[in-house]
Parts: C-alpha cells; sequence; structure tokens
C-alpha cells in the first residue's frame, strides 16, 4: 500500500465509527493519484464535517503527503447506497399520477 492510501485509511478509521466498513482504491492517471474513499453510511456525517471542513482538511494533508511523492492526490468520496442524503431527496420527491398532475394545473 502506498503512503497516501494508507495515511487516508489511517485517519479515517480514526473518525469512524465503523472502521471495518472504510476502503479505499487508488489509480494513477494523467491528472495524478485519484484516492477513492468508501464508508459506512453512518460514518458520512463525521468523515465530511460541518460544511466538509474535515473532508476539506484531509484533501489538504493528502496532497502535502503526495508532495512528497512529487504526486498530486485528489480525493473521492463514495456517496453509499442507503445515505442519509439520497434518502431524503428521495422522501422529499412525491410521486404523483397523470390525473393528480392535471387536476393541479
Amino acid at each position: 500500500m502506498e503512503p497516501d492510501q494508507a495515511f487516508l485509511e489511517y485517519a479515517v478509521k480514526a473518525l469512524a465509527d465503523h472502521p471495518e466498513a472504510v476502503e479505499t482504491t487508488r489509480t494513477i492517471d494523467q491528472m495524478g493519484v485519484l484516492l477513492t474513499l468508501s464508508v459506512h453510511p453512518e460514518d458520512m456525517g463525521k468523515i465530511i464535517g460541518k460544511s466538509g471542513k474535515t473532508a476539506e482538511a484531509l484533501r489538504i494533508l493528502l496532497r502535502v503527503v503526495g508532495m512528497k511523492g512529487n504526486a498530486r492526490v485528489n480525493l473521492k468520496i463514495n456517496e453509499p447506497i442507503g445515505g442519509k442524503r439520497l434518502l431524503a431527496q428521495a422522501g422529499e420527491q412525491e410521486i404523483k399520477t397523470v390525473e393528480q398532475v392535471v387536476e393541479e394545473l
């Protein structure tokens, strides 16, 4: 495991309530290194933080770790299936029949 990926896993597992569910993948392309993070749905709030501050701090630290190896490191956080945001969006949308829509007009 590369140092940037090991650092990310260490930091996220320390924050998460479900460290066993933390998964990272590392891909390299012309833009640099992309680390993709997947966590338990209940841990998403802790990993992202208020207004995204925790995620932003993780990204900054990963860039510093990447500088040591002359690589640009980016972080992508996957939205888990069954995440609170996806469920909230689904709950906001009311499914209507054609007749109901016509009546509203």
